[in-house]
Formats: structure tokens, C-alpha cells, sequence
């Protein structure tokens, strides 16, 4: 199993008035299909472990995601990082921002944050 990322945000009209629908275009492993048309978010899993217990089998994992959004201006990458942040943040923790740049070579404007998603087994 894995964080709800995408089944969560797919569902909110907040990002899908901004990312689509058909396809919702925010995409596992960091990458995105040459050509998506911006904005466009990627996210993918930095780090994780299960939440151990001394005299028990863990129940609950926990998935550090890194979610970075990619667009044509910056008030675009802003929105599409705010409308993520509002959904993601009634299912999980915003534990860090972190990117927020333009891309020397696309021009395409990058801003990103972390969240740490607790999923329970």
C-alpha cells in the first residue's frame, strides 16, 4: 500500500479546476509524460518506514512525499501548490516547503513542498 496522494486529490474540484480531470494531471515516480500540458504536479515517495511497536506487528506506515508542481508562470505554480496543500492537508501533514525556482533551460516555474502521509495497513 501506498499514500492516497493521488485517489485524494483527484477527488477535490479545487485541484481538478486546476490540474484537469481525464487525466488529472498529477503523476507518480516524479515524472510526468513528455509534452503534459503545465501546470502540472508530480510527486513520489522520499523516504518511509512502518510504525513499529515493542510487543506488536506494525499497523501503520509512514510515507515521506515530495510533491513539486510545474507551470508556465509563477502565480500558477502557486495556485496549483495552494489548491494541493488545502486537500493534502485534511489527510496528511505539510512537514516542509521546498523548491521555488525557474528552470534555466524550460523557463518552467518549480515549486514543491513535503508531506509526511500515515497510512494505516
Amino acid at each position: 500500500m501506498t499514500a492516497p496522494i493521488f485517489t485524494v486529490c483527484a477527488a477535490a474540484p479545487l485541484v481538478t479546476a486546476l490540474l484537469g480531470t481525464g487525466p488529472t494531471r498529477l503523476y507518480p515516480h516524479g515524472e510526468a509524460p513528455e509534452g503534459t500540458t503545465k501546470p502540472y504536479a508530480v510527486w513520489q515517495v522520499v523516504s518511509g518506514s512502518p510504525i513499529n511497536y515493542v510487543n506488536g506487528v506494525p499497523d501503520t506506515d509512514r510515507y515521506g512525499l515530495q510533491v513539486d508542481v510545474y507551470a508556465d508562470t509563477a502565480s500558477s505554480a502557486d495556485a496549483v501548490v495552494g489548491a494541493l496543500r488545502k486537500v493534502i492537508a485534511r489527510y496528511a501533514y505539510v512537514t516542509g516547503f521546498g523548491v521555488d525556482d525557474r528552470d534555466k533551460d524550460t523557463h518552467n516555474y518549480r515549486k514543491g513542498f513535503d508531506v509526511a502521509w500515515l497510512v494505516s495497513q
